[in-house]
């Protein structure tokens, strides 16, 4: 370290440490961050009237905004139904991982490519369980397509959002929305075209860890809807309704007054059916968006009550042998009028049952679904001697037009290509339009923000600030202008991008791009190069770890259901990290010249 001044010294020691922690990974992320900013401040390399700076960056409040947005598109499962269409009766394994890749590397786009693969993974899991293969085959690639996905717009993955920040404080000008894109684009489609055949690199023979509900296995759920008049099954048969659906079962129809029938498959459906359905909590919420149907009691509490402050709430539940239910039926015992609670489901192992869900006699050990006010829904649980279940994202009870939330979404991408408003601004505007909206309630709406992730990264930026303010980015720059000083132009960019690719893996990707897209400006700099080709290769680097399942957490999603091991990961990511490498050194050079 001969020739450093006490603050290069310092500011090295924090990050070297830093680095080391987030490694180890014994720590949270965004502890080490914290620690490290404050560690910045104790030494004197970050002023402390700018300690705090990161937490009022614009990136911040995008990242925000985007992670809202996104929960709202994927809570409404208008992607998931149109997926689900385009995959009924493809059972050949190259085609169903180009559907799925395809789509959720679009979407990454746009919605936050953790809430896509969010979206697509219970999909992909199903497809593997009717395909009798392994979910191994499925899950890696998709959480690559995610990854690759990201890149194509400012708002896809948050080193295009970072590198952006820097391209403003060295060039004036951030990079724009769909700036990403000439490279991005090309790339995903040339990702996706591998993952069709590299499928074959991945071990199809693993188990993956029990999800919450294997681990607490239970039969499906019986569930009364109502056929509405403007229900596209109106005229068709139960059998017409069964199909459209995973694994759902009509157990039987009620109609003319309450007459309860046993249908056979060809029985023709009329409005006002009332209609009981044995299936999966996600099945029966698939079926209620496809056909249109009511699940009736989830919206009688909400018509009744006066204080619409108030937010419903859907609980799953095991009765237990001290809960006043037991022996009763909800009509007896006035369920929904003396405690205000609503039974949307109900679950018996080993019992299959067509009767009237106000005439079920509950007995210790049921699994029902109940919806309640959020401010009482707790007491009343306790009250009732019922055992909430782990959560399990049900959302029955829950219905959302999905329409409006990608058509608020749609408007504002329009807005700010047309530089109508600001990517903080419209993102924003778009997060507070879906709340109002209601495709998602303000509770959920703060659950979707990632504090931990938001600490990290407004902890990193005066950090990464304080490296060049120091000289550190300076130093490590001048060592990479030596190297490509020796190279031709090219291949400057392209050791810029694999620089960044490996050390992106041991880092979080935020880490990765705020300590190397300074040192990018600076090597451009040094060797006479235009800044934007070196900043594209280290966004592109940053947001592409295909080779370990630490360096994005959308790798470390799918390692537990995928049941991979450390080393699958180079296994399926090395000849992509090649392939983005020799693909986009020229694209990055043929649209960002040096």
């Amino acid at each position: 370290m001969l020739g450093l001044t006490a603050n290069q010294f310092a500011a090295i020691g924090i990050v070297v440490v830093m680095l080391a922690l987030f490694v180890w990974d014994r720590w949270r992320y965004d502890i080490v961050a914290l620690g490290a900013l404050l560690a910045g401040v104790i030494a004197g390399i970050v002023p402390q009237e700018n300690a705090f700076d990161g937490f009022s960056d614009t990136v911040i409040i995008v990242i925000a905004a985007v992670l809202v947005v996104s929960k709202a598109i994927a809570r409404s499962g208008i992607l998931d139904r149109l997926v689900r269409k385009l995959m009924r009766g493809i059972d050949a394994l190259p085609l169903q991982l180009g559907i799925l890749t395809t789509a959720v590397g679009l979407l990454s786009a746009f919605v936050k490519n953790v809430g896509t693969l969010a979206i697509f993974m219970p999909i992909a899991i199903q497809v593997a369980r009717r395909s009798k293969r392994s979910p191994s085959l499925y899950l890696m690639p998709l959480a690559f397509a995610s990854l690759i996905g990201g890149t194509i717009t400012l708002v896809g993955t948050s080193p295009n959002l970072l590198i952006s920040t820097v391209r403003a404080e060295t060039s004036g000008a951030p990079f724009r929305l769909f700036d990403f894109a000439w490279v991005g684009l090309p790339l995903t489609f040339a990702v996706v075209a591998f993952l069709m055949v590299g499928w074959r690199l991945l071990p199809g023979d693993r188990k993956g860890a029990p999800s919450a509900e294997e681990r607490f296995s239970i039969e499906n759920y019986t569930t009364e809807l109502t056929l509405p008049a403007d229900s596209p099954f109106v005229g068709k048969t139960v059998g017409d309704l069964e199909k459209s659906g995973d694994d759902i079962v009509i157990l039987a129809v009620i109609r003319e007054g309450g007459h309860n029938y046993i249908p056979s498959p060809h029985w023709p459906l009329f409005a006002g059916d009332i209609i009981t359905v044995r299936a999966e909590p996600g099945a029966v919420k698939q079926l209620i968006d496809e056909a249109r149907l009511r699940l009736d009691s989830a919206h009688d509490l909400a018509k009744a009550d006066d204080t619409p402050q108030d937010e419903l709430s859907t609980v799953e539940v095991i009765v237990t042998a001290s809960s006043p239910l037991v022996g009763h039926t909800p009509q007896s015992i006035a369920l929904r009028r003396a405690y205000d609670v609503n039974l949307l489901a109900v679950s018996r192992a080993g019992k299959s049952r067509a009767a009237r869900l106000q005439s079920h006699t509950f007995q210790v050990g049921d699994v029902i679904v109940l919806q309640g006010w959020e401010s009482t829904l707790q007491e009343t649980l306790s009250v009732l001697g019922l055992l909430p279940l782990a959560d399990r994202s049900l959302s029955l009870g829950k219905s959302t037009d999905g329409v409006l939330s990608i058509a608020i979404m749609g408007v504002v991408l329009v807005l700010i290509a047309t530089k109508v408003l600001s990517v903080a601004v419209g993102f924003t505007l778009a997060a507070l339009l879906v709340v109002l909206a209601k495709q998602i309630s303000l509770k959920e709406a703060y659950e979707a923000i990632e504090g931990p992730v938001l600490i990290l990264l407004g902890s990193l930026i005066p950090l990464a600030k304080s490296l060049q303010s120091t000289g550190v980015t300076d130093i490590i720059a001048q060592h990479i202008a030596g190297v490509g000083a020796m190279v031709p132009g090219y291949a400057a960019v392209a050791i810029m991008l694999a620089v960044a690719m490996i050390l992106t893996p041991f880092l979080n990707n935020a880490a990765a791009v705020l300590m190397l897209g300074p040192v990018a400006a600076g090597v451009a700099k040094t060797l006479g190069y235009a800044a934007d080709p070196f900043l594209m290769a280290v966004a592109l680097g940053c947001a592409c770890d295909f080779l370990t399942p630490i360096g994005h957490q959308n790798n470390l999603l799918v390692m537990g259901p995928g049941g991979y091991r450390f080393t699958d990961y180079a296994r399926l990511g090395a000849p992509i990290s090649l392939i983005v490498l020799a693909l986009g050194t020229p694209l990055i050079l043929f649209f960002w010249p040096l």
